[in-house]
């Protein structure tokens, strides 16, 4: 067995590839965010049309695209494996007796919260990925160009109540996973100091309230724009 296979079946190694998947999947977070916002602007969705038309036809956001879904499974496999770990080399008396004094409750619940993103993802996914690659879509004229009418489906999505409050939810539960994901990250690469560990919780505090809250707000505002 090579040092490569050795390091990543080992707790540490399975740790720290949590840590590396969960960190890119923050910075993922805030592109996407990022190009989501333009939803918001007051141009019938010109701007965000161009931009999922540059996305979508740009060879480096398609291997970014593919690396992205495969941190994703990464991410799931090795939580799995260390959540059955733990359950195995942890006393049960020792951890009921423990648990709330020695930490939050989303640390103690990621692995319920990382299955409801996961379900949402797959809907979510289901919607408007799978519909932007495999489904008939309305286009749209932009300065004399045709484009594909990606914001009419986001829109049509958004009109719907249901999927607003799913939504909306699931950015609560992306809220508490990252809360103690995003400093947990930081710990697990050794970038822990009594200097600057404050400000990392500080800021990963602030991460997990701030970005799914402004996910959150993109259905929130389109559906009242909608009524």
């Amino acid at each position: 067995m090579s040092w490569v296979s050795k390091t990543l079946s080992s707790t540490l190694g399975r740790k720290l590839l949590m840590a590396l998947t969960g960190l890119f999947l923050i910075l993922f977070l805030v592109v996407h965010l990022a190009g989501n916002l333009q939803l918001l602007l007051p141009d019938n969705g010109e701007s965000f049309n161009v931009y999922a038309h540059t996305m979508a036809n740009n060879p480096f956001i398609k291997v970014v695209s593919i690396g992205n879904f495969a941190f994703i499974l990464i991410h799931i496999i090795y939580s799995i494996l260390l959540t059955q770990h733990n359950k195995k080399s942890r006393p049960v008396g020792y951890a009921m007796s423990k648990e709330g004094k020695s930490s939050t409750w989303a640390s103690r619940n990621m692995g319920v919260l990382g299955t409801v993103i996961l379900i949402f993802l797959i809907v979510h996914l289901r919607g408007f990925w799978y519909e932007a690659k495999f489904g008939t879509l309305p286009t749209t004229l932009i300065d004399g160009e045709s484009f594909d009418d990606i914001y009419a489906i986001v829109a049509a999505s958004y009109s719907n109540i249901i999927y607003v409050l799913v939504y909306v939810i699931s950015m609560g539960f992306l809220a508490f996973h990252l809360s103690h994901g995003f400093a947990s990250a930081f710990q697990t690469l050794g970038l822990n100091h009594v200097k600057y560990s404050p400000l990392i919780q500080k800021v990963g505090a602030g991460f997990s309230i701030l970005i799914p809250a402004l996910f959150a707000l993109i259905p929130i505002v389109m559906y009242i724009q909608s009524l």
